[in-house]
Order: C-alpha cells, then sequence, then structure tokens
C-alpha cells in the first residue's frame, strides 16, 4: 500500500467510525435516509483531482488529517460577530449542535417556527420528512450525502403563508478550537410559505488558525410567490476545511436572491443548486471572494431552468491575492420546455498578485430554442493606466489599487441590503488591502 492511499485510509476511517454507529434510536424514515447516505459515500469515497467536478479542487491536505467528532460538552462563552445586532432573530449552532444560550429567539412573528432541527425531527415529524433529504439528493457528491449520514443538529425555519419576517433570521454556525482536529455536519431546512417575505444570514465563523473540517448542507424550499433574500458569509480558520452545499427548490413566481461572501478558509467549496420548477420565477445569484495566502476557494453554481419564463441573473467577482487560487465552476440548463428563459452569467476574476491562479469554466446548456442566455468569464489584473491616473492626483500607489479593488467588489457590496452585514463585509475587505483604512474612511 502506498503511502498516499494510507493516509487517505486514516481520513476515511475517521468518519467510518461513525458511519459504522449510527443512531438506531431514530424515525424509521430518517433511518433510511442515513443508512442510504451512508452506503453512497462509500461507495462514492473522497473525490480527487481525477473527478471531472474537482478537478482542480486539490484536497490532498485533508489526505493527511484524521478528524475526531465535535465534542458534546457545553461551549464555552463566543462572542457573537458584530454584524448581528443584539435584537436580531438568532438560532446559534457551536461546533455543529444548537447553542440556546447563544441564540435570539424571542419576538419572532406569530405562526413563524425558527428552532433546532433536531428538535424539529421529534416535535414537527411531518413537516420535515416531508423536505429533508429531498432536494439535496445528488448520489455522486460524497460530502452531501456525509453529512446526510452523519447530521446531529442545525436550523429549521418554517415562514407560513403570507407572513413577512422583517428582521433578518441569522443562522449562525461558531466552530471554536480544539485540541485535536474534528468535524462537525450541521444542516439547515428552511420552508418559505407561499407568498411570504423573508431574509436570511447565513454565517459561518471559526477560531483563528484552529483545524477542523466543516460540511454544512442547507436546503431551502420556496412556495408560489416567495420572497427569500439569503446571504451566505463564510469567514473561518485559515486551516480550516469547509465543504458546503445550498440546495435551493423554487415554485411557481418565486423570488430568490443569494449573496455567497467567501474570506475565510484554507480549502473552501461552496456547491449551489437551483432548481426552477415553476413558472415566472426569478434567481439572482451573487458572490464575491477574496482569498490570499496559500488559500483554495471553489465556487460551483447550478441553475436548472425546467419551466418556461423563468430569469436567472448571476455575477461572481473573485480577488485573489499572493499564492491563492480560485476556482469557478457556472452550469446553467435550460430544459426542453422551458421556452421563453432569460439567463445571464459573469464570472469576473481580479489578480493581484503574479502567484496568484483562477480556474474558470461558465457552462451553458441550452435545449430550448426560444431564450436570451448570455455567459461570460475575465481574468485580469489592475488597470495600469488607471493606478497612473490616480497617482497624477496625488495618490499613493498602495492606495490607488486598494481603491480599484474596491471598486471591483462594489457590484455584490452594494447589494447587501442588511446594512450592518454589508459594513461588516467591507471592513473585511478593506483590513485586507494596504492603506485599507484610507479607503474605507473616504467611502
Amino acid at each position: 500500500m502506498t503511502e498516499a492511499i494510507s493516509t487517505m485510509s486514516n481520513c476515511l476511517k475517521s468518519f467510518e467510525k461513525r458511519l459504522a454507529g449510527l443512531p438506531d434510536q431514530e424515525a424509521s424514515w430518517l433511518q433510511a435516509l442515513r443508512t442510504k447516505a451512508r452506503d453512497r459515500f462509500r461507495a462514492t469515497g473522497i473525490p480527487t483531482t481525477r473527478h471531472e467536478e474537482w478537478r482542480f479542487t486539490n484536497l490532498k491536505p485533508l489526505e493527511g488529517v484524521a478528524f475526531t467528532p465535535a465534542g458534546t460538552e457545553a461551549a464555552p462563552p463566543v462572542e457573537i460577530p458584530p454584524f448581528v445586532s443584539e435584537d436580531a432573530h438568532r438560532l446559534t449552532v457551536v461546533n455543529g449542535r444548537f447553542s440556546p444560550e447563544m441564540s435570539h429567539l424571542e419576538g419572532l412573528p406569530e405562526g413563524v417556527v425558527v428552532k433546532s432541527l433536531a428538535a424539529a425531527i421529534t416535535e414537527n415529524p411531518d413537516e420535515v420528512s416531508a423536505h429533508l433529504g429531498k432536494y439535496a439528493t445528488d448520489p455522486d457528491h460524497a460530502f452531501l450525502q456525509l453529512n446526510t449520514a452523519l447530521f446531529r443538529d442545525g436550523a429549521f425555519v418554517v415562514v407560513p403563508r403570507g407572513k413577512v419576517v422583517e428582521k433578518p433570521i441569522v443562522l449562525l454556525s461558531i466552530a471554536t478550537s480544539g485540541e485535536e482536529p474534528y468535524s462537525a455536519h450541521p444542516r439547515n431546512l428552511i420552508i418559505a410559505g407561499e407568498a411570504c417575505q423573508m431574509t436570511v444570514v447565513e454565517a459561518y465563523v471559526g477560531a483563528t488558525d484552529s483545524t477542523y473540517f466543516l460540511n454544512p448542507v442547507t436546503e431551502i424550499v420556496l412556495e408560489q410567490a416567495a420572497v427569500v433574500d439569503h446571504y451566505r458569509l463564510q469567514e473561518e480558520s485559515s486551516e480550516a476545511f469547509h465543504l458546503g452545499v445550498l440546495q435551493i427548490h423554487q415554485a411557481r413566481d418565486s423570488n430568490f436572491a443569494d449573496h455567497n461572501l467567501v474570506f475565510g478558509g484554507g480549502i473552501s467549496r461552496v456547491d449551489f443548486n437551483a432548481g426552477l420548477h415553476g413558472e415566472g420565477i426569478e434567481c439572482t445569484l451573487n458572490g464575491l471572494t477574496l482569498a490570499r495566502g496559500s488559500q483554495l476557494v471553489d465556487n460551483h453554481t447550478f441553475i436548472h431552468h425546467a419551466e418556461p419564463h423563468c430569469h436567472s441573473f448571476e455575477v461572481y467577482k473573485t480577488i485573489l491575492d499572493e499564492s491563492s487560487h480560485g476556482v469557478f465552476n457556472g452550469r446553467i440548463l435550460v430544459a426542453q420546455k422551458a421556452q421563453k428563459t432569460d439567463a445571464k452569467q459573469t464570472n469576473q476574476n481580479l489578480l493581484l498578485s503574479g502567484k496568484s491562479t483562477i480556474n474558470t469554466k461558465p457552462q451553458l446548456e441550452i435545449f430550448a430554442d426560444d431564450v436570451k442566455c448570455t455567459h461570460g468569464a475575465t481574468i485580469g489584473q489592475l488597470d495600469a493606466n488607471a493606478i497612473f491616473y490616480l497617482r497624477s492626483r496625488g495618490i499613493r500607489e498602495e492606495a490607488a489599487r486598494s481603491i480599484l479593488t474596491r471598486a471591483f467588489a462594489s457590484y455584490v457590496l452594494e447589494r447587501i441590503k442588511v446594512e450592518a452585514l454589508r459594513q461588516h463585509v467591507e471592513d473585511l475587505l478593506c483590513e485586507r488591502l494596504p492603506m485599507g483604512e484610507l479607503v474605507q474612511g473616504a467611502l
């Protein structure tokens, strides 16, 4: 046996120990779901660069780490991030488990449910079983199957028909430091009822330089005419592995907007999948990634236009510095009966260093003949003429470069409607730019 295979076996064994001991006291439907997922993970294994969908995302650093399950003991006190206001509806998960002490669920509108997923499985079994695992079903996605087999807790959110939730619902996942590398598999299920309106902030933060593996999966269901504004912030440890899935299922006339904001993680990947299963749907995807050091950030998106008269708009921007590596794979599938589809996809990449790299692959698969579909990708550096122009106005080169970098990110920043989150992302960006405090003060 080669050393590489032996090392990978150690990693797999750390998961296999838990897979072999799946709970036997759960409801039959959940046991069946877990067993099926366990068998699929065992058949699939951890993907390598030989797999087409992972050929630019090398998981070799994962091979040498044996992860223990996240501890069940009470979480130590952790500071709530500044973008979460005191009166926000907040459900907090620490190391994959619900923390009632760090949650704030008072004042929810009548009929709105925000609770631990583990509690919902017991208290709302019919509603959970009708949706959990029904949309995120890719049998070949190893980490999705691993999450389905091993998740213990997460968030369960239901906004009933016609309800408008004024304040954002914050789903906060906190990873603490541990003596040994550990893994957690939080699971979220969000159900937006007919003609309801809600804003969800899904945030992942972690202790600096702590090694852990976070494998979150979120399923969001939009019923007819529902409106959901969704934000996903990833601000993990620079030594963390973050491999997540976000699955969206939209019904007729629904409107979904996602803002994927990635700043942390040693190796980070999110698979965003949206199914447009009704007419008159709008789906908007905005993404902003800022990576540095040796970070690897992979954004995979897939939008399935299954019905006519739907619109999707996608803009992903990536800023790479030092020796970081970015990956973007954006796929749009237009089914044969999805006539009158309007789909636009743009991926723009800014390289701040000669050592940074990006692999981008926009894809259109169109089987209808009456559509408007465009896609494109750009890769470049800061405009030397623009830098010269700013320097001729008395601005130092470092500040000029930072001003232009911030301008590159402005399209996504300006579309963040949650003011506290927008300011936090602005701060994160400016903290990483030379003379960023001057740039921020001039905004």
